[in-house]
């Protein structure tokens, strides 16, 4: 079972131990070479520039590279979508999901009984590691919108509640896109795909159909019963701060972890925790121990339970310094630009219209 270390060499290492090659042949499989750094990217432990760097170090040429950038110029694109669309992820971004029947999840996925081996076992696996596949998570989607027509938001929202590398973009946007309402194709996997890639020889399953049985596919009993709960964050108890007037002051929060952040810098550093963030954006306790195990990397770093406005009472206003994220627009003080892959920002409606403008800038 696959382990997310959080002492920054070890996230290091794992950089290090990357095969990209092998990684474009196999990344599509449930055993592939995955690099397993999302959890640190979408905590801003490390970035996509900072990856791709590492691996640029080691000789790598762009054609052997090639697929494993684009996979991370993914990320940078849905971060582009959030900061230019707001809250507008939230709701269907380009056509109405269609057909849609609940705004639940079905009760078989949450308790891993769908009846798919492959997805069922991921799920279980999920609730013990915080990390799902990518492959599977869209199989779970398609499940989810295109089969048991649950409009995509809250099942999302339930799976972003358990990843420890929760990133609401990556997982909102993903989740439209196999839903058909940020796409203009919904994504299906019929059980023969599942089977090939996932390692399974299941057979009679309401997914052993052909690609064109989708176009009016009926739901299957065991996927009508859905479930609405609650997801709160059990969130830690906060420091009492201990804030130096005569130094500045460094904002970290759920999304940003960067450990060499001015790291030589004498500053106040506070791993900013808002109520309000997570009634918005629940999380489970994995995750959250997940963050605060990260955070020990940070020198000094102190741990504030409360919501900005709370932190300007304690702070110099002058010398605040925070990094940017849509997340962050509340805050105030002095912004400090996120590191991007290549210098391509603003909405594009689609990934490869954005990526077509990378490229353009890729010199390796």
């Amino acid at each position: 079972m696959i382990e997310f270390p959080t002492n920054y060499q070890d996230i290091l290492d794992r950089i290090d131990a990357i095969d990209p090659v092998k990684y474009s042949k196999t990344r599509n499989y449930t055993d592939g070479s995955v690099s397993y750094l999302s959890p640190y990217i979408s905590r801003g432990i490390i970035s996509t520039k900072f990856v791709m760097n590492q691996l640029l170090k080691k000789g790598y040429s762009f054609h052997e590279i090639h697929k494993f950038v684009q996979e991370l110029a993914w990320r940078d694109y849905w971060q582009q979508v959030w900061i230019a669309k707001g809250d507008a992820i939230n709701l269907d971004i380009k056509h109405a999901q269609k057909p849609l029947q609940n705004h639940q999840v079905p009760v078989s996925i949450v308790k891993g009984k769908t009846s798919i081996l492959a997805i069922d076992r991921a799920i279980k696996d999920f609730y013990k590691t915080g990390y799902i596949h990518n492959h599977v998570r869209m199989y779970i989607a398609a499940v989810c919108c295109n089969m048991a027509y649950s409009h995509w938001k809250n099942p999302a929202k339930w799976m972003y509640y358990y990843l420890i590398d929760a990133d609401w973009a990556s997982n909102a946007l993903s989740w439209q896109w196999v839903a058909g309402s940020n796409s203009n194709k919904k994504y299906v996997a019929n059980q023969e795909n599942i089977n090939n890639f996932c390692y399974t020889d299941q057979k009679d399953t309401f997914l052993d159909i052909d690609y064109k049985e989708f176009e009016n596919f009926k739901t299957p009993p065991n996927l009508k019963e859905t479930i609405e709960f609650d997801l709160t964050t059990p969130l830690p108890a906060s420091d009492s701060l201990k804030i130096n007037n005569n130094l500045p002051t460094y904002i970290y929060n759920f999304y940003n972890l960067d450990c060499e952040w001015d790291k030589n810098v004498q500053a106040n550093r506070v791993l900013l925790l808002e109520p309000s963030l997570f009634k918005k954006y629940p999380v489970s306790k994995k995750s959250i121990d997940f963050m605060l195990n990260l955070s020990k990397n940070i020198s000094e770093i102190q741990i504030y339970v409360g919501e900005f406005n709370q932190i300007l009472t304690m702070c110099n206003t002058n010398a605040i310094f925070y990094k940017e994220h849509p997340l962050n627009n509340h805050y105030t003080g002095t912004q400090i630009e996120r590191d991007w892959m290549f210098d391509v920002q603003g909405y594009f409606p689609s990934f490869f219209s954005y990526w077509k403008k990378c490229k353009k800038q890729i010199t390796f």
